[in-house]
C-alpha cells in the first residue's frame, strides 16, 4: 500500500528497510510514515549501541536534529516503532530495518513524559500486529504529526499537539482500517521553557496521555494527507453515517485497547 501523498508543500519520499518516511520541509519532520509489519516473521532484537543520525539523503537544515532534543525534557519520539519494523527472513535484515527507524526522519518532538506514558497509543499497534501473528497476516500503519497554527515553535521547530495513527488490514479477504489520534497538549503545558500558545495554557493536565479513535475522514482534513481509500473501507461504525459532522464532534476517547469501537470483531 502506498504512502498517503501530500499536495500544497514540499515533500520528499525516503524508503528505508520495512517503512518509508514522506519528509515534510517547511516544517522539517515526517508529514507521514508507512510500516508493514509482517506478525509472522518478527523479531525481538537488542537496541544497545544504535544511535539515532540524520539522513545524509536530506540537507542537515531540511530535518531536525539533536538541537531540538539537548537539554530539556524533549524525547526523540519514534513515529515508526523499532519493534514493529523489526522483522525479516534473516537476523541482518531485521537489524538493518531496527537501525534504520533510528533516523531523525522517523523522530518528532514529544515531551518525555507523553512519550514515556504511551501504553494505550502503543498498545493499540501491538493489538494488531498480535493479531497479524496470530492469523500470519501483514498490518500496515500510518503515523504522524497533525500539524497546526497553534503549535508552539521551540528552538525553531514546530512542536505537533497531536499525532495520528492509521491502521490498515485484511479482514475476511478484504480491506479495512482504522484511526486513530493521540494528543500532548497537556504535557507540553508542563515544560517551562516551550512556548504556552493560548490553547495549550487552557488546557488542565488530564493525565499522562489522551488517546481517542477517530473517523479516518477526520485525519484527512486535518492533516492534507490523500487518505480516500482508507476512508471509504474505515471500520469505526460511526464513520459510515458522518454527514456534515463537525470535525472532532464524533471521536471516541479509550481508555484500554477493549474500548476500540469496530462493526466487527477481531478473532481472539
Amino acid at each position: 500500500m502506498p504512502l498517503p501523498g501530500l499536495g500544497g508543500v514540499d515533500t520528499v519520499l525516503l524508503p528505508y528497510t520495512h517503512f518509508s518516511v514522506l519528509m515534510r520541509l517547511d516544517k522539517r519532520l515526517a508529514a507521514v510514515t508507512g510500516v508493514g509489519i509482517d506478525g509472522s516473521k518478527l523479531m525481538d532484537l537488542d537496541r544497545d549501541g544504535i544511535r539515532c543520525r540524520l539522513d545524509p539523503r536530506l540537507a542537515a537544515d531540511q530535518q531536525t536534529g539533536e538541537r531540538v532534543y539537548a537539554r530539556n525534557d524533549i524525547d526523540r519520539g519514534h513515529l515508526v516503532r523499532r519493534a514493529s519494523a523489526v522483522w525479516g527472513d534473516t537476523v541482518a535484515e531485521a537489524q538493518l530495518a531496527s537501525e534504520d527507524t533510528f533516523h531523525y526522519t522517523n523522530a518528532a518532538p514529544q515531551t518525555a513524559k507523553f512519550n514515556q506514558g504511551m501504553e494505550l497509543w502503543l498498545g493499540i499497534e501491538d493489538y494488531l500486529q498480535e493479531h497479524a501473528a496470530q492469523y500470519r497476516s501483514r498490518v500496515v500503519v500510518f503515523t504522524g504529526p497533525m500539524f497546526s497554527d497553534v503549535d508552539p515553535v521551540y528552538r525553531g521547530v514546530d512542536i505537533p499537539l497531536r499525532f495520528f495513527k492509521v491502521a490498515a488490514f485484511i479482514h475476511e479477504g478484504e480491506l479495512a482500517a482504522t484511526g486513530f489520534v493521540v494528543d500532548q497538549t497537556p504535557q507540553l503545558g508542563e515544560l517551562p521553557d516551550v512556548p504556552r500558545p493560548g490553547v495549550i495554557a487552557k488546557v488542565p493536565p488530564l493525565g499522562p496521555f489522551r488517546t481517542f479513535q477517530a473517523p479516518i475522514r477526520d485525519i484527512a482534513k486535518l492533516t492534507g494527507l490523500d487518505l480516500d481509500q482508507l476512508i471509504e473501507v474505515d471500520r469505526m461504525p460511526i464513520a459510515a453515517t458522518l454527514g456534515t459532522a463537525p470535525v472532532g464532534s464524533t471521536w471516541r476517547k479509550l481508555t484500554a485497547v477493549e474500548d476500540l469501537d469496530l462493526d466487527f470483531e477481531l478473532e481472539d
